[in-house]
């Protein structure tokens, strides 16, 4: 074994970016400009420390190397890295024995973070991941390209060949039982069944029956025996969306299956083995929850063995015009008819709303555009009036958002001006300029709005020249 990390892409500006930042790391490289160089290499019992390879390159592909090494150099972290970055290829990833997945473009110094952990796990002979089978597939399930959902991608990588409870947590309509589908697909559970419940669409009264069944005779209307959802869901995946409504007395009863995998029917007597995996979500703080007492301390703990965070639609901006051009892909295929296409002004306008039903919004409004728009370019005036409507009201409340869409123009045209160096000095200038106004003029009590000293707002009036 040398001291070297791998690098593999066909691209040499991101062959000399790693080679740069990994020297200067003090992290000795060797670089190759396809995955079958570095397979010569490797036949010749030159093992590197680390690896991290491209996916799409000529010949080889990283993926089909990242598998071939693992056969061999199991011992080896590979980092996977691509400009195509999507769930399936997140899990390909991981099934196929990868350290870590790192989507393009990276920071550097996160890629330079990323080798030392697989250099770190390498040395202190951590059990290296690596996932069995490999799921064939060719529909995307979840669609992103966004930093935050990349962090929901690797989840479902790392957990593909686990059958730990999972809590997913995430706004209304943010697309958690996407989520949940997703690691039911990509789990060893994948050939039974995937049942779903949403605990607060189910009365209280009714819901200990729903998932658990009951006996012939239980309770008024009982008529006959009936199979709740533990046992359709029976050497699979039960789904339990909204969690944090669950009534105490099926927290209790729900527990106690968790700890002991068995349960009655409601009026019976004889057990039943529950060999099934629990997904929980909910859009509530179960920790806030648990303090107020409305939600069981110890089943919470039973839940949140992993839990995996769904952006809401206004995290995710960029992933919007690639949303919306999905949806209008399933909406014509719906009706049969041809797909209409966002004009880039309107694909720019939906990208700044703030969206407060997530994606599910978002693909309602892709259904209705589909139905009205009245050509196959959609324009902005061709959107539904509510979301043409911006009222003053909904523009000082959306201040946020309208900040953070500057600051990300601001990075597309100027990436080499750092952002804080350009955005501080107008906002210091907009907050003294409003303190100012609302005293009158007067500087210390403008000062104290602020946080301020005297000597601190005169200083910054001098280095911003105000007049």
């Amino acid at each position: 074994m040398n001291e070297q990390v791998w690098v593999i892409d066909d691209d040499s500006a991101i062959r000399w970016v790693l080679d740069r930042a990994l020297s200067q790391a003090g992290i000795p490289i060797k670089a190759f400009n396809t995955a079958d160089q570095a397979l010569h290499h490797l036949d010749g019992d030159e093992a590197p420390l680390a690896i991290i390879t491209d996916i799409r390159m000529p010949g080889t592909s990283g993926l089909d190397f990242v598998e071939r090494v693992q056969k061999v150099h199991h011992e080896i972290p590979i980092v996977v890295m691509t400009a195509h970055s999507d769930l399936q290829s997140a899990v390909n990833s991981f099934e196929r024995g990868a350290y870590e997945y790192l989507p393009k473009p990276f920071d550097v110094d996160e890629a330079v973070a990323v080798i030392r952990r697989a250099i770190a796990h390498r040395t202190e002979k951590q059990a290296v991941w690596d996932a069995a089978g490999n799921v064939q597939t060719t529909a995307t399930e979840i669609i992103g390209q966004a930093s935050a959902m990349q962090e929901v991608f690797r989840a479902i990588g790392r957990l593909s060949s686990s059958n730990v409870s999972v809590l997913i947590n995430g706004p209304s309509g943010s697309g958690k039982e996407l989520v949940a589908r997703a690691l039911h697909r990509h789990s060893p559970r994948e050939g039974h069944p995937f049942v779903a419940l949403n605990v607060a669409a189910i009365p209280n009264e009714l819901i200990e029956s729903e998932l658990f069944g009951h006996e012939k005779g239980a309770f008024t209307g009982a008529t006959a025996k009936r199979m709740g959802r533990f046992e359709q869901a029976e050497g699979g995946t039960l789904f339990l969306d909204e969690i944090g409504d669950m009534p105490a007395s099926a927290q209790t009863r729900l527990l106690r299956v968790l700890a002991e995998s068995e349960f009655y029917r409601v009026g019976g007597h004889q057990s039943v083995v529950a060999n099934v995996r629990i997904i929980a979500a909910t859009h509530q703080n179960l920790e806030h929850l648990v303090t107020e007492g409305k939600f069981r301390e110890d089943l919470f703990h039973r839940l949140n063995v992993i839990r995996v965070h769904v952006p809401a639609l206004a995290e995710r901006r960029e992933d919007i015009p690639l949303l919306a051009e999905h949806f209008l892909d399933q909406a014509a295929s719906e009706l049969g008819d041809e797909t209409k296409r966002l004009d880039p002004d309107a694909a720019n306008y939906l990208s700044q709303l703030p969206w407060p039903g997530n994606v599910r919004q978002l693909q309602n409004t892709c259904r209705w555009l589909q139905v009205m728009a009245s050509s196959r370019t959609i324009l902005i005036e061709d959107l539904p009036a509510e979301l043409q409507r911006r009222t003053d009201e909904e523009q000082d409340s959306n201040w946020e958002t309208d900040l953070e869409t500057w600051a990300y123009q601001h990075l597309e045209s100027a990436p080499n001006t750092p952002l804080l160096d350009v955005a501080t000095p107008i906002f210091e200038r907009i907050m003294i300029s409003a303190a100012l106004r609302k005293t009158g003029g007067r500087k210390r009590d403008a000062a104290e709005l602020l946080g301020w000293g005297r000597n601190t707002l005169t200083r910054k009036m001098q280095e911003l020249n105000f007049s």
